[in-house]
């Protein structure tokens, strides 16, 4: 993209909103799945036969065309939603490293992603049905206003897409109510959160749940209850319509069927996104 200009962005400390009551009145939630990302660990097509929608990479922070093809494909085939995962030009960071862009330059980067995902899916005889923005660019633009208005104008310049984003993120909210999308609050079953919202940092020990049946716990509770616990022990209330299940370390595929179970056997429905 040749070089472009460091732009200070607007920031907001990060906010969430009260628990809506989608999920517990129809008590159906997506579970969606970063895929397409070439990861060593990672077992797409396993995932595929668990979630119902997934973000696909888009070439930029990882995967290519001929990934982002196949990945399509293994979609279509499954009936799982498709949705573009773009992020930041950093393929050796996979993304998330920080960096600070214009927003002119944040919002050409996120549509031209989804304008390539977007034309591969129409080769599949497939459209997308939503955005959610991949590793430092989402944790940004969780915080940033700007940032997070700049995601949604790319976004909406693509069509009548959702924009998928943390669910105790008012900053995405706001953005996505600016440009007349959909905002689709996104919960982590397989995460710590810390008190304000934001999720604890990768790099803290615990921030990652190894452990099936601790995500499947914290899975019920943001689907049936709308809530979290945060490190501290305080209940986060969250608005979440879709969970996350990583699928970038060993045991992926196991945690996420052990999620899903753990869901159903609730009583709660697990859908894609698009209905």
């Amino acid at each position: 993209m040749g070089e472009i200009a460091i732009h200070a962005l607007r920031r907001t400390a990060p906010s969430y909103p009260p628990p809506a009551p989608y999920n517990a009145v129809s008590m159906s939630i997506d579970l969606n799945a970063d895929i397409g990302e070439g990861l060593p660990a990672a077992d797409d097509e396993a995932l595929l036969d668990v979630v119902t929608s997934a973000n696909v990479a888009c070439g930029v922070h990882a995967g290519d065309p001929a990934v982002m093809a196949r990945t399509v494909a293994a979609c279509v085939a499954r009936g799982v939603a498709i949705g573009a995962h773009p992020g930041y030009a950093d393929r050796e960071g996979f993304g998330r490293r920080l960096q600070a862009l214009a927003p002119a330059a944040v919002e050409a980067l996120v549509h031209e992603q989804i304008a390539a995902l977007a034309s591969i899916a129409r080769d599949h005889d497939a459209v997308l049905t939503h955005v959610k923005p991949h590793g430092a660019l989402y944790n940004q633009a969780a915080s940033d206003d700007g940032l997070a208005l700049a995601i949604a104008r790319g976004i909406a310049r693509s069509g009548a897409l959702a924009f998928v984003g943390l669910a105790t993120s008012g900053a995405m909210r706001r953005a996505a109510a600016s440009c007349g999308l959909r905002f689709v609050g996104e919960a982590f079953a397989d995460r710590r959160y810390l008190a304000n919202g934001s999720l604890q940092s990768r790099g803290d020990a615990g921030a990652v749940l190894e452990d099936a049946r601790t995500a499947a716990a914290q899975a019920l509770a943001i689907a049936r209850d709308g809530f979290v616990e945060a490190t501290d022990g305080t209940r986060l209330p969250v608005a979440a319509e879709t969970l996350c299940l990583h699928g970038d370390r060993p045991g992926a595929a196991r945690l996420a069927r052990h999620v899903r179970g753990a869901l159903e056997a609730a009583g709660i429905r697990v859908a894609p996104l698009s209905s």
